[in-house]
């Protein structure tokens, strides 16, 4: 089983989950039900991702009690004002068939990091309102650049568990990380495999050689050795859920994370037209 991150804002999180986006329909319920016989306890989703339910149905017929399942869910940008925030909750709640969702976050920092101001205030105030009525046990915030973070965190004092941000081995989020981890947060690594370009980079081929394991394992090794960092890779078959676990038992050594750090750190994969500007 993986490891959980714990921390003071009510975050109890497995470092390592399934990621579902872009999968729907039965697809999508087949990976998650999958996913929890081979001991998975950590599914994220989204409003976005039009698969809430899903993964709601996957929840409903798995034998495994809700309760022992940590289900990250998300608003989408364009729906950042009180009520429709609010709405967004309950219908992925819905969806979803539970109560609560343990880890509830803003998924983008409105159209072009637009939110500010006022409307961050509010926006805010209804996340951290929903932790207050139970219906989200911890919030968080996904693709926030550092200033904006830092703002929240700062002059909102929002009790923020977790930033969910593209993080893999060819993308620096140092500074992030370093935040977060300063504030008692996780940070949440999506496309931890860079959409399969880690497992075509000569370097961490030959690791992944050296240590009888494959290119992908290594990517996630390097990911959940560091502190406050959890990874959500997207898995749909067996043999690849099943690797992805495996990727635990991996041990780097400091050779290894030394050819590492030596790669180039710029590849952003996901950067939409909405995405605001990054640090």
């Amino acid at each position: 089983m993986p490891p959980r991150i714990r921390n003071r804002h009510g975050l109890n999180m497995p470092t390592l989950g399934l990621g579902t986006w872009p999968m729907t329909g039965d697809t999508c319920t087949r990976a998650v039900l999958q996913a929890l016989e081979l001991g998975y306890r950590h599914i994220d989703t989204a409003a976005g991702y039009a698969n809430e339910d899903a993964v709601g149905q996957a929840l409903a017929d798995s034998p495994v009690p809700r309760e022992d399942i940590h289900v990250t869910s998300k608003v989408w940008w364009d729906r950042l004002e009180p009520q429709a925030m609010r709405q967004s909750l309950d219908d992925s709640l819905r969806a979803l068939r539970s109560d609560y969702l343990d880890l509830f976050m803003i998924h983008w920092p409105g159209n072009q990091g637009s939110l500010a101001g006022d409307d961050l205030r509010r926006s805010i105030d209804t996340l951290v309102a929903a932790r207050d009525s139970g219906k989200a046990r911890a919030i968080g915030v996904a693709n926030f650049p550092l200033a904006l973070l830092r703002e929240v965190v700062e002059q909102r004092a929002a009790p923020l568990a977790a930033i969910q941000v593209e993080y893999h081995l060819l993308l620096d989020q140092q500074a992030l990380l370093d935040y977060a981890r300063a504030h008692d947060m996780a940070l949440i690594a999506y496309t931890p495999l860079g959409r399969g370009r880690m497992l075509e980079e000569p370097v961490i081929r030959d690791i992944a050689a050296r240590h009888q394991a494959l290119p992908s394992q290594v990517a996630l090794s390097w990911l959940l050795e560091q502190d406050a960092v959890a990874a959500i890779p997207k898995a749909a078959s067996l043999a690849n859920q099943q690797s992805n676990l495996d990727a635990l038992r991996l041990r780097l050594d400091e050779q290894d994370r030394a050819r590492i750090a030596a790669l180039p750190k710029h590849l952003r994969l996901v950067s939409p037209d909405f995405a605001p500007r990054w640090d």
